[in-house]
């Protein structure tokens, strides 16, 4: 299994890296996806990813932080978007439901990195949360020509069928393990297999059994594979197959065979 999207830069999971890496490989985990959210993080991502064959970078401002967006912060990521083992930019995008930063400049930044990201030709992991209709608007008419990843996908139907029409991959995380989330449920089942991304987000989003204990870990994305297949009546090795065949493509860097 590739693990598209988890937060190993994160301090809770750094102290113990040894042993969150030896739980996720001992269930199959292969590769992690470390995805940054501002300078500091998105530098330790690519730190990791020098230190580890198994791990990966992606770097990027997060909606939250775009209050600190800079030229010079856009320059420390043309820098790391050159590194081999920098799969893309982000996770970059709107975030309506905290407004950690003013709105103005949550679209200033990420009109910025998506910018930046056709530059240096790399795809975009993208983060959402209670502005669908305002992102995916955007990337409609700003970004059809770039590879989009919808991390960790919250919206409606309506929404999950504007990214099956455009080719976006959807990251698919412990939410879809949650007993009321019958709407993501049916979404999952009916998304094209091609288009679908296996995540956890640890240190957060910890699936059923352990929904609301922190830190969740990479080691947990067979309960969110599990869930998936059953779903999909889809035998579980199938569907692993098919989602690492996925991020190689919506990772054309990550080349390593699993």
């Amino acid at each position: 299994m590739i693990e598209t999207h988890v937060h190993l830069n994160n301090d809770t999971l750094e102290r113990d890296l040894p042993g969150v890496l030896a739980r996720a490989t001992t269930v199959g985990v292969t590769d992690f996806v470390v995805v940054g959210f501002d300078e500091a993080s998105s530098e330790k991502a690519v730190t990791l990813a020098e230190t580890d064959a198994r791990i990966w970078a992606v770097v990027g401002v997060h909606p939250h932080d775009a209050k600190h967006w800079s030229e010079g912060v856009a320059e420390r990521l043309r820098t790391w978007a050159a590194h081999p083992r920098v799969l893309a930019i982000g996770e970059i995008g709107l975030d309506f439901y905290r407004d950690l930063s003013p709105r103005d400049l949550q679209y200033e930044a990420f009109r910025a990195q998506l910018a930046l990201a056709r530059e240096v030709a790399l795809p975009v992991v993208i983060h959402c949360r209670d502005a669908y209709d305002e992102c995916l608007a955007l990337l409609e008419t700003e970004a059809a020509d770039i590879a989009l990843i919808i991390h960790c996908f919250a919206g409606e139907r309506h929404h999950a069928e504007i990214c099956w029409k455009r080719g976006w991959f959807m990251g698919v995380d412990g939410p879809i393990t949650y007993k009321k989330n019958d709407t993501l449920r049916e979404i999952v089942k009916a998304t094209p297999a091609e288009l679908l991304l296996l995540e956890t987000d640890a240190p957060y989003l910890s699936p059923e059994p352990f929904r609301g204990k922190f830190p969740n870990e990479p080691a947990r994305l067979t309960h969110i594979r599990d869930t998936i297949a059953a779903l999909r009546d889809t035998p579980p090795d199938a569907l692993t197959a098919q989602t690492s065949t996925n991020a190689r493509r919506a990772f054309p860097r990550l080349l390593r065979d699993a």
